[in-house]
């Protein structure tokens, strides 16, 4: 886990969510065993969606998990900034061969790709983020990009997403710009998205496909200040916890329960074990 490597001082676990109730790695478990490390009442953890773009369906099902287990447990925004998550896919479509490695000193390479669709998750709200990404890649590489929602294609996905547009509809949008190598770039870590999704959607329209942004060091450094982020929202009346936790340096042990979708952090019964 880099989460945990590059802060030791946090212990970085699995919360699944959607999983069955019995499940020792589902966000149910996770989270009451995050509760019952704290004293009765005090907040037990911060949980941060493993998202890139907005999601309202993945913060309702934590949000949902947390009413039922009945543990005191804040949830994060997701950290977005468009133009960190903009680097990291030109690097991943780079990675690719889809795109020019280096924008700045702009080498005549070939590349595969004159149009690109920039593929995300969370309906509306996601789209809506996506499309800011999509302008500031189309200002590093130099072409088209436009955005799509995954949901609609794969299903079980944000409600309301049958009129957004998906990865075939922006596909044929760009080529009838006069685009006729058409690429994917998945704005998406990697669990959000079934198995297999992305590369159905390429296949159907004709296209190649970038890798999601995986645990891509900016990936890395959006989550880490979410947590943060979320923690400083953390009453100040509670001088103690915020104590504790230690925002800036991370400095005091933190037990992080991690996920395929969510990041759960909890602190330590006994701040003193770090020491």
């Amino acid at each position: 886990m880099i989460i945990g490597l590059d802060n030791p001082a946090l212990d970085v676990q699995l919360a699944k969510l959607g999983d069955g109730n019995g499940d020792p790695a589902g966000i149910r478990a996770v989270l009451s065993d995050a509760a019952a490390r704290r004293p009765a009442g005090a907040p037990s953890s911060i949980v941060v969606p493993l998202l890139v773009t907005p999601y309202p369906a993945v913060v309702r099902a934590i949000q949902e998990a947390i009413g039922v287990t009945g543990v005191n447990a804040i949830v994060s925004e997701v950290f977005n900034t468009n133009a960190v998550l903009a680097e990291t896919l030109h690097i991943r479509l780079a990675d690719a061969g889809l795109a020019r490695a280096d924008r700045v000193r702009k080498f005549s390479i070939t590349t595969s790709a004159d149009g690109i669709v920039v593929a995300t998750v969370g309906g509306a709200d996601g789209l809506s983020s996506a499309n800011v990404t999509s302008v500031l890649l189309c200002a590093r590489l130099a072409l088209v990009a436009q955005p799509a929602v995954i949901d609609s294609q794969v299903g079980g996905g944000e409600p309301g997403t049958a009129g957004l547009p998906g990865i075939e509809e922006q596909a044929a949008r760009l080529q009838q710009m006069g685009v006729s190598r058409v690429a994917i770039a998945p704005c998406v870590i990697g669990p959000e998205v079934p198995g297999g999704a992305l590369e159905e959607a390429a296949a159907a329209v004709g296209a190649k496909c970038a890798a999601p942004l995986g645990a891509h060091n900016n990936v890395i450094k959006l989550i880490t200040q979410a947590y943060g982020h979320a923690l400083s929202q953390i009453e100040t009346a509670d001088q103690a916890l915020l104590a504790s936790l230690a925002i800036d340096d991370f400095t005091q042990q933190v037990s992080v329960a991690v996920v395929p979708g969510v990041l759960l952090d909890h602190v330590a019964e006994d701040p003193e074990q770090a020491r």
